[in-house]
């Protein structure tokens, strides 16, 4: 095919994307003009994980706009893009200039990750959310169907799924490395934020910070008082503003396992726990769920957390101490065993080692999965999958399930000792409890993110915000 009639094919195809509203529109204009131009990114969220979200897409996007609930960290971040304006309302800062933004990061605490997504989505921007991505999920399944029906690209911030031993680890068990898997261990050193009854202790009434909005903070949620010790890090332990330690870590633990064992929702989960309260997630957990799977049939799946771990793998070598691996999970088959210590599935490797070597030697199977575009950089991933009109490895076709099963894990730590059975056709469980739990019990006024409203709402609709104290 000639070059000429190549570049028309590729020219209409964008072209028909773009009258669908499936492409921003500078992308069309790059593929016109042969030019490349930078998109126009905005951060909602500045602070913590945000700041180095935002640092990644500088690398390749404008920063326009940033936006936090808390003042000396919006300020802070202005003096460093200063060609950014700042808001502390996502909504406001879409209002001000929806028109200017591509595309946005969402990295808040877990409650707000929702609504900031689909304000974004419902206006036709691409997203790269935190993970989880949200803390319910009801809230997750309508993330996907907006995305869905907007066309937008998506992406989630679980940096292990863009790296190259989680490919190397799938096409390894394709290959058979541990033969039929049986059992997936999985554990995690967190929380390492209050949680139990020391979070508790510590969430309790007071005044706000003179630098948060704390109406802003809430976001959807109920205007509540000041709570203590949730702002800027421990939120994480507080069952309606967080998603826990499973919550937290499961996205990048789970990624592994989910993937290459092409595990989905499990039909049947019960938890152990330590300290739950009425406020605060538990001390520890450990949730085990049988699932259902393609390529293995049923697959026993264990969860630990908060000091709780499998047993110490036979095989293992002397020279690696088992009680200094904080993470990590094991894949237990018919046919051997596999051990990744660490949170990104950064070091899979066939137990005892002389079995991996010689499964390396003489039976590495070839590399057949297509590689990132941004290895360790989901947000710079999204950018080039804009520009170059490609796919996520985190899209949300893909996060959302995964993290739907860190969110039933969560459902059954709010329950322990309760066995919970899933219909993942209907979406709840066949306990009333556990299903009280899937969506969030109230919005606030004007907060209504279901896909029927965002997909009806005109994307000109100007938010009033209200100007609240701090």
């Amino acid at each position: 095919m000639s070059a000429s009639r190549q570049s028309r094919r590729t020219f209409l195809k964008l072209s028909s994307l773009a009258a669908a509203g499936f492409l921003a529109p500078n992308v069309l204009r790059s593929a016109e003009n042969g030019e490349t131009k930078k998109l126009n990114f905005a951060g909602i969220g500045v602070g913590g994980k945000g700041e180095s979200d935002i640092a990644n897409i500088a690398k390749e996007a404008n920063i326009v706009a940033l936006c936090d609930v808390d003042r000396d960290r919006l300020k802070k971040s202005g003096t460093k893009y200063k060609d950014a304006k700042t808001f502390e309302s996502f909504r406001e800062m879409f209002d001000a200039m929806g028109d200017k933004i591509d595309g946005v990061t969402v990295s808040t605490p877990d409650h707000c990750h929702f609504p900031a997504a689909m304000e974004a989505i419902r206006r036709g921007k691409h997203v790269c959310v935190q993970k989880p991505l949200v803390n319910r999920i009801w809230e997750a399944n309508q993330l996907l169907s907006a995305a869905r029906i907007k066309g937008v690209k998506t992406n989630m911030g679980n940096q292990g799924h863009t790296g190259e031993s989680i490919r190397l680890l799938k096409e390894w068990i394709a290959a058979g490395i541990v033969g039929n898997v049986k059992e997936i261990h999985v554990w995690t050193n967190r929380p390492i934020w209050p949680q139990g009854l020391a979070g508790q202790s510590k969430m309790k009434p007071g005044t706000a910070p003179a630098s948060l909005n704390w109406s802003a903070w809430l976001a959807q949620c109920p205007e509540v008082p000041y709570l203590q010790g949730l702002h800027p890090f421990a939120w994480r332990g507080n069952l309606e503003y967080g998603a826990g330690a499973m919550g937290d870590m499961g996205c990048h633990l789970l990624d592994g396992p989910y993937w290459c064992c092409e595990l989905t929702d499990p039909y049947r989960l019960e938890a152990q726990c330590d300290e739950l309260t009425d406020i605060t997630w538990p001390k520890s957990s450990m949730v085990t769920c049988q699932i259902k799977t393609k390529p293995f049939g049923k697959v026993k799946l264990t969860w630990y957390e908060g000091g709780r771990k499998p047993e110490k793998p036979i095989g293992l070598d002397d020279k690696q101490d088992w009680s200094k691996m904080v993470g990590g999970f094991l894949i237990y088959g018919d046919g051997g065993t596999l051990l990744n210590a660490g949170d990104y599935c950064d070091h899979p490797q066939l137990l005892p080692k002389e079995r991996h070597e010689a499964f390396l030697r003489d039976r590495l199977p070839p590399k057949t999965l297509e590689r990132s575009l941004a290895p360790g950089d989901p947000q710079r991933e999204l950018v080039r999958a804009i520009l170059q009109d490609k796919i996520c490895g985190s899209n949300f076709e893909y996060a959302v399930p995964l993290t739907r099963l860190c969110l039933l894990g969560n459902v059954a730590i709010a329950h322990p000792g309760k066995i919970l059975h899933w219909d993942s056709k209907k979406q709840e469980f066949d306990y009333c409890a556990a299903n009280a739990f899937l969506k969030r019990d109230a919005v606030r006024e004007n907060w209504d993110y279901s896909i029927d409203k965002i997909v009806s709402a005109p994307v000109n609709e100007t938010h009033s915000v209200a100007k609240v104290s701090p």
